[in-house]
């Protein structure tokens, strides 16, 4: 049993935030134009940037953040090596909490791990 549909809470965020593209265009085109800006390939991988990304959505206690950034760690083949590590970090930086939204990331990204 699931904590959590992550696939559906990605699909549900997706429409939403549609919605406020279609009310205000201009600012969701450019944090689209930020976020690709932003994960492509550098001087990090655009798969070390999610894992980044999703550690954010830990200590920030972001259910939203995690659906997203655990399926675009999944898209760019992260390990749940990887995830544990990163998951890591963030226990010891954000206690308890990042315990809680750490393993509903782990769940995530597990889930979209299967579906990749």
């Amino acid at each position: 049993m699931m904590y959590k549909d992550w696939s559906k809470t990605t699909d549900e965020l997706t429409a939403l935030m549609q919605q406020f593209g279609k009310g205000h265009p201009e600012v969701a085109k450019g944090f689209s134009q930020l976020a690709k800006a932003a994960e492509k390939d550098g001087a990090m991988s655009a798969k070390d940037k999610e894992l980044m990304a999703l550690a954010i959505g830990v200590s920030i206690r972001c259910e939203g953040c995690i659906a997203f950034h655990a399926k675009a760690a999944a898209g760019y083949r992260a390990t749940r090596a990887e995830v544990l590590e990163t998951i890591g970090v963030c226990l010891y930086m954000g206690g308890g909490p990042a315990f809680v939204y750490g393993a509903q990331a782990l769940e995530a990204f597990d889930a979209f791990a299967e579906e990749a």
